[in-house]
């Protein structure tokens, strides 16, 4: 990891640093926002943007604005930036198969870079049960990926203008499913709770689309959420049963001279919110409550950063992962070493 100079015109330079992650797929440039009132030792969370097509990570931040709520709310903030060398559109791939399962593509060099910070405890203390990724289209179908294939990483993922998992496994679907919409969102949601494995766990999502997009058509919004009912349902072993159209609650809201939206969420049994979808009227392929200094951004509707926040904040890793239970420095481990060490103490002492 090489730490380089921060980018010129941030108004908060200091608090933004560039490295770069050499990974066996391919290397990729990262930048970090640290809040300006941050001391190290203060455990915070985590939140991974990723940007959409033709979009760098400076300008991502400058438009979704989520340094200013690290700033007010203390957490940190990575965003990883695609390269021309990797996609000519600097799109995350979400469509190549080879992108779309663990250990492989840009999933694993995203859980890399997440790896890379939480362990530099001379820089950041990452809270562990806090770890969480949302994007923008391309950024936006690659949260899903990571969603799937990361569980026992990320707590909660937000989906603004994007596709389910797996929407298309070729290039030369991207055009179709963008306007018309992926395959049967049930089959895609057993198919991302295969790609879980033995990691497989609930995941809270909080997806975000407009009424009058026409990149990434609204259909795909609504295949977002149902492909992660069906997930959810699988890694739930069938308690949570969600139905599309019949949403634990509903409200009509309008921003102060701004678009109007509906906001759907589903319970969880115990009426523990696990889904929220947002849905903005006339809006089209922007971050919403998004500032004219980013690109692809609307400023008119509701704050999406600030929305996805605070879903997040409400939804840390609910229990221990199969990965930090019996992963290399996992309770599992650690507990049997204990064991093995008192055997041997009590042996030695006879």
């Amino acid at each position: 990891m090489l730490a380089l100079f921060p980018p010129k015109g941030s108004a908060q330079n200091r608090m933004w640093q560039k490295y770069m992650l050499d990974h066996s797929a391919g290397s990729r440039p990262y930048f970090v926002y640290s809040p300006a009132n941050y001391q190290v030792g203060t455990v915070v969370p985590l939140v991974v943007m990723l940007h959409g097509c033709t979009q760098t990570a400076q300008e991502f931040a400058a438009g979704t604005q989520m340094n200013m709520l690290a700033d007010q709310y203390n957490f940190i903030v990575v965003y990883p930036q695609q390269e021309n060398a990797y996609n000519q559109y600097l799109c995350w791939n979400w469509f190549d198969s080879t992108d779309q399962s663990r250990g492989n593509g840009e999933p694993a060099i995203i859980a890399r870079i997440v790896q890379v910070i939480e362990r530099d405890s001379s820089q950041w203390t990452i809270d562990r049960r806090r770890i969480y990724v949302a994007g923008l289209s391309a950024g936006a179908a690659m949260s899903v990926i990571i969603g799937a294939t990361y569980p026992d990483i990320f707590a909660a993922i937000g989906v603004h203008s994007g596709l389910e998992y797996k929407a298309a496994t070729a290039r030369n679907k991207v055009l179709k499913v963008s306007r018309r919409g992926g395959p049967d969102p049930l089959l895609q949601g057993q198919a991302a709770y295969d790609a879980m494995d033995s990691y497989a766990r609930v995941i809270p999502t909080i997806t975000f689309h407009g009424s009058s997009d026409y990149v990434i058509n609204p259909i795909n919004g609504n295949q977002v959420v149902q492909q992660w009912m069906q997930t959810d349902l699988l890694a739930s072993n069938g308690v949570y049963q969600a139905d599309f159209s019949s949403p634990s609650s509903t409200r009509v809201e309008q921003v102060a001279n701004g678009r109007s939206y509906t906001v759907y969420s589903w319970n969880d049994n115990n009426g523990h919110e696990l889904q929220e979808y947002w849905k903005i009227d006339g809006m089209g392929h922007a971050w919403s409550g998004g500032n004219y200094n980013g690109t692809y951004v609307d400023p008119l509707g509701p704050n999406a950063s600030l929305a996805m926040y605070t879903f997040f904040m409400n939804h840390p890793m609910s229990r221990p992962s199969i990965h930090e239970i019996i992963g290399p420095d996992g309770a599992f481990w650690r507990n049997l070493r204990k064991t093995l060490s008192g055997i041997f103490h009590a042996n030695s002492t006879r």
